[in-house]
């Protein structure tokens, strides 16, 4: 009898746990996304214009690349972990492609110490560096994004399950006052210590 109720017990205090776990789940979910929301909306970036995507053309600003995933977002700020994703892997990384030839910024960094008087290779290893800062930043941005995302599913799974332990516990004391109450037993809180 003291099994079950210790079981009974315990189930609840574990169902405190994750209904706790989830309340820090879900703040912590909130927190991130909220974060990463205006630390975007303070960039002031916005996708090009749906005109911008009607006839696209390789070498200028939206090539035919960046349809299927660019402009579903056209004209809007970018407020977004999967807008500043795709911002990053098929706006930024595109231009940086064509700008630098294929070539990384430590390919074309060591191209232009290699060659200190070459300015167009200056200037292009500038621009390339400051496109992969951003490109890396809103990739950042993606990545807390996503753990927002888990977090969120992680408090729901805490939520589920802390429910589930809720009721177990609770159907094991119910049940537990029906069978002392059938069977005549006395509760075990009601039995009288012994004296010494």
């Amino acid at each position: 009898m003291r099994r079950i109720s210790a079981f009974r017990w315990a189930s609840l205090a574990l169902a405190g746990v994750l209904l706790a776990a989830t309340g820090l789940l879900l703040w912590g979910s909130t927190y991130v996304h909220n974060t990463v929301r205006s630390q975007l909306a303070e960039q002031q970036i916005y996708f090009p214009p749906a005109a911008a995507f009607a006839h696209p053309v390789a070498g200028t600003e939206i090539t035919p690349s960046m349809i299927p995933s660019v402009s579903q977002y056209a004209g809007q700020q970018m407020l977004t972990g999967q807008q500043a994703e795709a911002y990053a892997n098929n706006f930024i990384a595109v231009h940086l492609t064509e700008i630098g030839g294929g070539k990384t910024y430590s390919q074309l960094s060591a191209a232009a110490i290699a060659q200190p008087n070459n300015v167009k290779l200056a200037g292009q290893v500038a621009t390339v560096f400051k496109g992969t800062t951003l490109r890396s930043m809103l990739l950042n941005a993606y990545g807390w994004w996503k753990v927002s995302q888990l977090l969120y599913i992680a408090a729901i799974v805490a939520l589920a399950l802390g429910g589930l332990a809720l009721i177990g516990s609770v159907f094991g004391f119910v049940a537990g006052r029906e069978t002392r109450h059938t069977t005549g037993a006395p509760a075990i809180e009601n039995i009288p210590a012994k004296v010494a």
